[in-house]
């Protein structure tokens, strides 16, 4: 069954850094687009960075130059490192699959990032 588990969030200053982890299990990762989505406060979970099976990456114009989205295909893993952290960075942060096809229907528990002083 597909499991997608996130972690590495936490409580960091403006400026900071954090690194989030996703776990992936029970579906064919090697060959799945993939994608970190953040839910802010009041608002709708949005998908900022998108990385491919080739490993070709993407981002919201908001984040470009401060996050970076890797893959790990052995290990089964993404990482999002996360740079130059701004309050309006805050929110859950949930991994899934990408487009062309979007999420799974199944969701992880995410990892909630709080940017502030």
């Amino acid at each position: 069954q597909v499991q997608l588990v996130e972690s590495g969030g936490g409580l960091v200053q403006p400026g900071g850094s954090l690194r989030l982890s996703c776990a992936a299990s029970g579906f064919a990762f090697s060959l799945t687009n993939m994608g970190w989505y953040r839910q802010a406060p009041g608002k709708e979970r949005e998908l900022i960075a998108t990385i491919t099976y080739l490993g070709t990456t993407n981002y919201i114009d908001s984040v470009k130059g401060r996050l970076i989205i890797s893959r790990d295909i052995a290990k089964k893993t993404m990482t999002l490192q996360m740079n130059t952290l701004k309050p309006e960075d805050t929110g859950v942060y949930y991994c899934n699959r990408g487009p062309p096809l979007g999420p799974l229907a199944v969701w992880g528990q995410g990892t909630q990032v709080t940017v502030s002083s």
